[in-house]
């Protein structure tokens, strides 16, 4: 059952949106995430649609494309260079993991923001990385030649991979450059991905939450929006402008690729692109697979992290410095809640699921006796036998994903599972002490940002959760226990919590810094480890090999489906689903009207961020000063109108990963940055609906109204390149 709260959101408004569904809108709201170097093959369409500039600015491989001042920021997010001295922009909550080790109480970022004034305040950000890619490259021909479509996927991976890793490494001798392969339309084709990463990037600049994270869980996903959702970094570079570690002596990164940014503004009806690197979506599973994630994997989800973010919140709300722990934390564990019943949402709204079982239908009329593919007509049955079977296990699985590695000290135990490995290994002493050494070194960035009443009370919350749940899955010894603690999940936890070396750092490093080998007793009668190897050891010989035939035959039959697909319908341009590689999505400008008291709109205001404003409510709470500056209306060269600016939508195709890419416009001019999508348009992971699908971005003249005029830091609006 979805919970309740999730049901709530979902009435409301429903009527108005089935019959927004099925009104009639602009026709160049463009599906789309398409590889760079495909663009040559959609030219007529970006023309008619409004590209100002040749195709071949926006990708190429000889050094002037667009494509080189957009990065991959971190291992998921998109940035973009916005000088010639390597000045990144990108999103408020693509650099919240990072700033929180940056901060503590006596910097706390979050309450009060960050922008450097010089190059010499800007602050190291150890781990950080982006990534360039300088050029990609069909090598189909290369990988698969002579492999049968339908050879087992085993026999398959093994030749594809020994290819993959010779071809991969001809590549990084003849580029001197970082060099990967990956598969794409579900392993119908591969390309060859050369790239730079840079290890030495810095903090330049970061709004305090009451900008950067406004409206908080309330307006996540939703359109309007009042989220000054950005924050700017800094890659350094080494000897000869080339990648190097963090050094000192490194300096700016200097380049002749990045944005101009456009502060001209746009209306309503105007071409956009979106470049950046989209995590994942599915846009072409059949209705079997389809029907698993609306019915079952994402309602499950749901449900749980409902209870989980509940008792994070009370006890964030209550302490100032469990907020300060938990508040990246808490930030991506309800960005996927909220995300996901938006999905739900969308697809039942879009009846995609029956979408899909009419598109089989017809596709197995097409393929029904067909010589050319013979194994086609095969396929759909194949999935919807192997989709059946899994359910179950799947189910139970998710829950243990969920409700038993959502408790932090259950999750943790892992590390406990890792120095039992070591003890048992039979090194020296001095070895041992070593391995362990490191080992606990490595978890204190969990105990920094771990709360143990917290913790014990999501225990205590999500347990029952489970065990009403999952039925026969329970694993025997977990159900033996939750017996003999009579069901008192409280007794457990208390007894679990107050014991396992867990629950502090200083318990966990005096047993690391004694321990001998004959010590593993005391790990193995650790409650914590008993639970995670129970749940893991069940997890492995019961769920795990289900599910991985199951994602084997997904593999096999998904891969076969896709040719079949692109066989039978070759009037249809086809662009392979989201892999964290690098595309371009275009549409354009576009309102709609948003799930609550406003009416039709494409952009919002300051003037209605400050409206909003809430002193009691820390998610609308407005920073002094930039009430201050409202009140004065203190917008400097940034008034439009008597406001400033703030955010807009447009029908660009995005997804997870597009967080921080670079809007632009018809010249390809930087105009804005998107941070999200509407609630009603989750559901483009699986189905694009141009009607409802829209891409939430911040306006670029807020984001340099909030350097200059809120950070003070104007002198980086000097290193930009600026036109209307």
């Amino acid at each position: 059952m979805l919970s309740t709260h999730f049901n709530q959101f979902f009435r409301k408004k429903t009527s108005f949106l089935l019959i927004l569904v099925g009104s009639v809108f602009s026709a160049y709201a463009k599906e789309g995430m398409w590889l760079p170097p495909t663009l040559q093959q959609r030219e007529a369409d970006l023309k008619e649609n409004g590209l100002q500039i040749p195709v071949s600015k926006l990708y190429n491989a000889d050094g002037s494309g667009l494509n080189h001042a957009v990065v991959l920021f971190g291992k998921g997010c998109t940035g973009e260079v916005i000088s010639n001295k390597g000045l990144v922009l990108t999103n408020h909550h693509c650099g919240y993991g990072t700033v929180q080790g940056l901060s503590s109480k006596d910097k706390d970022y979050f309450a009060n923001g960050f922008f450097a004034l010089n190059n010499k305040d800007e602050v190291p950000c150890p781990g950080l990385t982006v990534t360039f890619i300088r050029k990609m490259e069909n090598v189909s021909d290369l990988v698969l030649f002579d492999i049968a479509d339908t050879l087992s996927e085993s026999k398959r991976d093994s030749i594809i991979s020994n290819r993959i890793k010779g071809l991969e490494k001809g590549y990084r001798y003849t580029t001197k450059m970082d060099a990967s392969i990956k598969p794409f339309f579900n392993g119908n084709q591969y390309w060859v991905i050369i790239s730079e990463t840079f290890q030495d990037i810095r903090l330049v600049g970061f709004p305090p939450n009451g900008i950067g994270v406004f409206g908080g869980d309330t307006d996540n996903w939703m359109w309007p929006r009042h989220t000054g959702d950005f924050s700017m970094f800094r890659i350094y570079a080494g000897k000869n402008n080339k990648p190097a570690p963090f050094a000192l002596k490194n300096k700016p990164y200097e380049t002749k690729n990045f944005f101009t940014i456009n502060t001209g503004g746009y209306k309503e009806g105007d071409f956009t692109m979106v470049y950046g690197f989209p995590g994942t979506t599915q846009e072409y599973i059949s209705s079997y697979q389809l029907n698993q994630v609306y019915s079952i994997v994402d309602p499950i989800r749901i449900s749980v992290r409902t209870k989980k973010l509940a008792v994070w919140t009370k006890h964030m709300n209550d302490d100032r410095d469990v907020f300060l722990k938990y508040t990246s934390k808490r930030a991506g564990v309800a960005n996927g809640w909220k995300k996901w019943q938006g999905e739900v949402r969308g697809l039942q709204l879009n009846n995609v699921v029956n979408k899909k079982i009419e598109f089989e239908k017809e596709f197995q009329a097409k393929t029904m006796g067909n010589s050319q593919l013979p194994w086609a007509s095969d396929v759909l049955s194949h999935l919807a036998a192997n989709t059946s079977r899994a359910d179950s296990a799947l189910k139970a699985d998710v829950y243990i994903q969920e409700a038993i590695l959502g408790v932090e000290m259950i999750a943790q135990a892992t590390l406990l599972d890792k120095i039992l490995q070591v003890m048992r290994s039979k090194i020296s002493v001095e070895k041992l002490h070593d391995s362990l050494d490191k080992l606990t070194q490595n978890s204190a960035s969990f105990f920094k940002n771990f709360d143990l009443k917290t913790d014990q009370e999501t225990f205590e919350i999500l347990l029952p959760i489970y065990f009403k749940s999952v039925g026969r899955w329970v694993p025997p010894t977990l159900q033996k226990s939750y017996q003999q603690y009579k069901k008192n999940i409280s007794a457990w936890a208390n007894d679990l919590y107050h014991t396992s070396l867990l629950r502090s750092e200083e318990k966990l490093r005096q047993f690391a810094s004694t321990a001998k080998a004959k010590d593993t007793m005391i790990l193995l009668a650790d409650p914590a480890l008993q639970f995670y190897q129970t749940v893991s050891q069940y997890r492995k010989s019961e769920l795990s090999p289900i599910i991985n035939r199951y994602n084997n035959a997904l593999a096999y039959y998904n891969r076969l489906y896709m040719k079949a697909q692109m066989v039978f319908n070759p009037q249809k341009m086809f662009y392979p689903d989201a892999n964290l590689t690098l595309r371009l999505a275009y549409g354009k400008v576009e309102g709609m009207d948003p799930d609550g008291p406003s009416g039709y709109s494409f952009q919002t205001t300051l003037d209605e961020a400050i409206a909003k404003n809430n002193p009691d409510v820390e998610e609308f709470r407005v920073p002094q000063k930039l009430k201050e500056l409202f009140a004065k209306k203190d917008y400097g060269r940034w008034n439009v109108g008597g406001t400033v600016p703030l955010a807009f939508i447009a029908s660009n195709h995005t997804s997870g990963g597009n967080s921080g890419s670079p809007v632009l416009n018809a010249k390809g001019e930087l105009i804005g940055t998107n941070f999200d999508r509407v609630w009603e348009g989750t559901m483009s992971d699986y189905y694009f609906d141009p009607k409802l699908c829209r891409n939430i971005s911040l306006d670029i003249r807020y984001t340099l109204f909030i350097i200059e005029k809120f950070g003070g830091a104007g002198w980086l609006l000097k290193e930009m390149k600026l036109v209307k």
